[in-house]
């Protein structure tokens, strides 16, 4: 097949590329920048130029896919209503290039927040007023009805690996500036996590097999508590570990202390037994431990699809 990838260049995008390749199928991909451009040319990729907020480029790169892996989002957290409309426009652009073809429309979502209390499944549909993209979601499976192959794959709030700039990275930064690593309240707030080669070997079983209207869990952990994430960073940084009040979260982790106090526990366990997919690739706190996320200072905060 050939596929269009938006997210092309990001962090889960640029491993997604390689294993569309490796599996024999053409892989055109969405670049804004030359910057972005040039590292989806290095992945082997053919380029296209455009960005999420011009509907034409999105057009044209879609009208000659025989499918798309949807994985871009513009993540600027003052900007979520505008984020959402992009997001919304490209996946009705999708469907429209993609209607009565059956081809496989992949669009990428999260877990974080699903179901307070309990692991979250693939079964589970969240309320749409939740977050906007939870909307956008339901609009992508409701394309199956108009003869596209719309698959949602929801990714761990932890996407890791070598080379991350994501949530754990702003943590060891965080940690780094405030000379303690922290955690909040008793730690015992679960994320999930999965390695990124793990997570784009999963989108590649997608665009192949799933079926349309389905839903999936890129979740090679269940739930790694907080607390044993803080430690894993207070050893790789030779720093102390203590607990932060939950009413101190904002002020001690800044915008991501709202994300890093949630418990989200998610399974994955109908993803494991429909599409075969088994993570083999380390868990977070063996990549925290490996020292990968300290040998240089972190910097900046990449979302998983970005």
């Amino acid at each position: 097949m050939r596929i269009f990838v938006t997210g092309a260049s990001g962090w889960i995008g640029s491993a997604v590329i390689p294993e569309l390749l490796d599996a024999g199928h053409q892989v055109l991909g969405l670049a804004r920048s030359d910057t972005s451009a040039a590292a989806v040319a290095a992945l082997g990729a053919e380029v296209h130029r455009g960005g999420l907020d011009d509907l034409d480029s999105l057009r044209s790169g879609a009208a000659g896919a025989d499918g798309i892996v949807h994985l871009g989002y513009h993540h600027d957290f003052s900007q979520m209503e505008l984020a959402a409309q992009w997001d919304r426009q490209a996946i009705e652009v999708f469907g429209n290039a993609l209607q009565g073809s059956g081809g496989p429309l992949v669009v990428a979502s999260g877990v974080a927040g699903m179901t307070p209390g309990r692991p979250a499944t693939e079964q589970d549909r969240p309320d749409p007023d939740q977050h906007p993209r939870i909307a956008n979601a339901n609009a992508a499976l409701e394309l199956a009805d108009r003869g596209v192959r719309s698959a949602v794959v929801r990714f761990a709030p932890t996407v890791h690996g070598p080379g991350d700039h994501g949530f754990v990275a702003v943590l060891v930064a965080i940690a780094r500036e405030r000379g303690v690593s922290g955690y909040i309240g008793d730690g015992s707030g679960r994320w999930p996590a999965v390695h990124r080669l793990d997570a784009a070997n999963l989108v590649r079983r997608i665009v192949v097999d799933a079926p349309a209207g389905s839903v999936w869990h890129a979740i090679a952990e269940e739930g790694v508590p907080t607390r044993e994430i803080a430690e894993a960073i207070g050893r790789g940084l030779d720093l102390p570990t203590a607990s932060v009040p939950a009413d101190q979260a904002a002020e001690h982790f800044g915008w991501l202390g709202q994300f890093f106090g949630m418990d989200s526990p998610a399974t994955s366990e109908f993803t494991r037994r429909t599409l075969g997919w088994q993570p083999t690739h380390p868990a977070l706190i063996d990549d925290l431990n490996s020292g990968a996320y300290f040998d240089v200072p972190s910097h900046g905060a990449e979302s998983a699809t970005g």
